[in-house]
């Protein structure tokens, strides 16, 4: 119902303010300026940017930026905000969001805006197109992230193993070797690998045998056998092998706390653990790598964030230097060189080297063959979809085969009603 409602009331904005999308003048608005800026982070995140920011407003003395930090339900809050018209200037919208943001008369498009000297060719292409509708540039990505295979040192060494599984078939082999239970009572205290059963990391999953979230005329199709070939690789490692545990089997909240707990010889994460593992963990004896082929096929995920423009913005000038200067070269690299994100410019990416890091090449390696998470519109009901029947799978509740097939029914009628 509110989907309805937040389309509704959108196209009824987009025609009271359409005629002012050829409007957008080039000079600074006069005198000093306050723009606002919404995202979220954590605290870290939150202090790096708002020394960019400061450095922003040092270079542009006629424009000062409030940042608005949303903790929680950010999407929703901006559907609401944008609906009542009191949106921030400039904000941020991740790939999976855009589609059912990428409206007329809801986000400013940046085409215009974009000269030369900004070097639209920078960017990774795969970043840029998930932004774009149409032929129109309606976020610039200001990084990504993707997934990879982290592994415990130590543990491989204490089972006689020296090299990260090349293949799934040797990441099952290796699970089973790294899962002990070392004063036989009965109790894992060491699992090989951390599963984590949501959509967003398995998609690449369902695609190694051919599978598919949705076919061409947007059914959804994970309950077919090509996606559960993918899909029953997880269930195997849990039910069959055991060794393999989902956080809240040993206690914990995500797969990189029970990793560096160690709870879990491996894990398959993104960048943003490196920093809570030398954080919190600091002993932790780790190295990653590429996600392992299956099917003889590379796959892993990707995330993406885009600075948007709103349609409703009353400074837009001042918001495309802000956007023009997060996602330049300076600000990009002011924004990424503290590794828990990757620069979405090529130039950055060379000059901060993550390419040459140990640590972080399998996560560059990965951006050229990952799966974006993004869909279409239907996306978060298919999400939520998958994730509610997905766990029952796990831990044997039902069939692999019969809880998808309950997914993929459930999501199909609630995308038939929300048309």
């Amino acid at each position: 119902m509110f989907r309805k409602v937040w389309l509704f009331l959108l196209l009824f904005v987009v025609g009271a303010i359409a005629f002012t999308g050829c409007m957008t003048a080039r000079q600074l608005e006069p005198g000093v300026v306050t723009i606002t800026l919404s995202g979220w982070s954590n605290l870290n995140e939150k202090q790096l940017l708002q020394k960019v920011l400061r450095d922003f407003e040092a270079k542009h003395p006629r424009i000062k930026v409030k940042y608005d930090a949303i903790a929680d339900e950010y999407m929703d809050v901006m559907k609401t905000r944008l609906i009542g018209e009191t949106a921030a200037d400039v904000f941020y919208l991740e790939a999976f969001a855009a589609p059912e943001i990428m409206l007329p008369g809801v986000l400013e498009p940046l085409n215009s805006y974009i000269s030369e000297k900004f070097d639209l060719a920078d960017f990774y292409p795969q970043f840029l197109q998930v932004f774009q509708k149409e032929q129109i540039i309606y976020g610039l990505p200001k990084d990504y992230s993707t997934l990879t295979l982290f592994y415990n040192k130590k543990a491989f060494e204490s089972v006689g193993l020296s090299q990260p599984p090349q293949t799934w078939e040797q990441l099952r082999e290796y699970a089973e070797k790294l899962t002990v239970d070392r004063d036989r009572n009965g109790r894992i205290d060491r699992y090989g690998f951390a599963l984590v059963p949501e959509l967003a990391r398995q998609v690449f999953i369902i695609e190694a045998f051919g599978g598919k979230l949705i076919d061409a005329n947007g059914n959804v199709t994970f309950a077919e056998p090509e996606s559960l070939k993918g899909l029953q690789l997880l269930v195997d490692l849990y039910r069959l092998d055991k060794s393999a545990a989902q956080p809240s089997d040993v206690g914990t909240n995500s797969a990189g706390e029970m990793f560096g707990q160690e709870k879990v010889a491996m894990a398959i994460d993104g960048p943003w653990l490196i920093p809570y593992l030398k954080e919190t963990f600091p002993q932790l004896e780790y190295a990653t790598a590429e996600v392992p082929t299956i099917n003889q096929k590379k796959g892993t995920m990707a995330y993406t964030v885009a600075y948007v423009m709103n349609q409703k913005s009353k400074y837009k000038t001042a918001a495309w230097e802000l956007i023009s200067y997060l996602t330049g070269q300076e600000g990009m690299q002011a924004w990424t060189r503290q590794g828990s994100v990757f620069p979405t410019r090529k130039s950055v990416t060379d000059a901060l080297q993550y390419d040459r890091h140990s640590l972080y090449s399998p996560f560059i390696a990965g951006a050229e063959y990952a799966t974006i998470w993004q869909l279409n519109e239907d996306l978060p009901i298919i999400l939520n979809n998958f994730n509610n029947q997905f766990v029952s799978a796990i831990i044997g509740q039902q069939s692999l085969a019969s809880a998808m097939k309950r997914a993929q029914q459930t999501a199909n009628q609630e995308i038939a009603l929300s048309k």
